[in-house]
């Protein structure tokens, strides 16, 4: 009987090994090789040689990059405006997502699948094109949203770091709370009906039972989105690169990965840049398992 099971649990086991290789392939491939090569670039240093005519060599500083970058300054207050970001994108992304979630859940809503679909279309544009569609609609001129404004004395300008949070932010939420909306009205049909049943019959009216029961079952789905979309909002690059075209308020050491893209791609400083990077990633990846404990705990 041992080895029956055991050649049965071997046999159960190499479907299951051919059906995680791809991942586990891509996985090496994707993540553990850049990392480990980031990991190697950080330890050199470019050096011009005599007057800068004589080309560049790769000197071997060990760990004097990411010391380096964990007493920089400028690389920090990096960080200021992702947090900004932050503040004002989450909750509103978290609480237009709930909010249209619930109305999808209402027994008075009609199309349900439709009104997903068209609330989700905006998440399948890509970030750069959604980007360039409203950094037409912020130019003064020719976008006639900015007109509109002017016409009522509400002159819209991108003269301060602000108004550039305020223009991403309102680009990153209409491309991504048709996708938390889809998330919470998912989690809303995995609740017990008769839970719903139960409140109704007490005399909770829809507004009491989507505050007191739909919305706290669903928590934990709440702060999955909202771990996802801070560890976003730290990854900000191609909405800030390209709204520089518009305003000199944002510079190079407006996010880490502005910072980082400047620091490998135009002033050639690979080690610094992958130093940073290994600095910035732990940095990501303590938020990740903070805010996932945190969530795990208030789930609990």
């Amino acid at each position: 009987m041992p080895r029956s099971r055991a050649g049965v649990t071997q046999r159960q086991h190499r479907p299951a090994a051919l059906f995680l290789a791809p991942f586990y392939v891509m996985f090496l491939l994707c993540l553990i090789a850049p990392l480990a090569y980031t990991a190697w670039l950080s330890l050199f240093h470019e050096e011009s040689s005599g007057l800068g005519f004589g080309g560049t060599t790769n000197v071997f500083v060990g760990l004097d990059n990411l010391q380096k970058a964990l007493v920089d300054t400028a690389f920090w207050k990096s960080f200021r405006i992702p947090l900004l970001y932050c503040l004002m994108y989450v909750p509103v992304m978290i609480g237009a997502g709930v909010l249209m979630a619930l109305l999808l859940d209402s027994v008075y809503a009609r199309a349900k699948q439709f009104f997903q679909l068209a609330l989700y279309a905006p998440h399948v544009i890509p970030g750069v094109i959604a980007t360039i569609i409203w950094v037409y609609l912020y130019t003064p001129g020719i976008s006639p949203v900015v007109d509109a404004f002017d016409s009522l004395g509400l002159p819209w300008s991108l003269g301060n770091d602000y108004a550039v949070v305020a223009a991403i932010a309102n680009i990153t939420v209409w491309l991504g709370a048709g996708y938390a909306t889809v998330i919470f009205f998912a989690a809303l049909q995995a609740i017990p009906r008769e839970l719903i049943e139960a409140a109704t019959i007490d005399g909770a009216g829809a507004v009491r039972t989507a505050l007191s029961v739909k919305v706290p079952l669903i928590r934990g789905a709440i702060g999955m989105v909202a771990v996802f979309n801070v560890i976003a909002s730290f990854q900000m690059f191609a909405g800030p690169l390209l709204l520089r075209q518009q305003t000199r308020t944002v510079t190079f050491e407006w996010t880490p990965v502005l910072f980082i893209y400047n620091r490998a791609f135009n002033l050639k400083d690979y080690g610094y840049a992958a130093a940073t990077s290994l600095v910035f990633a732990a940095a990501i990846g303590l938020a990740c398992y903070a805010g996932h404990r945190l969530t795990k705990r208030r789930t609990a």
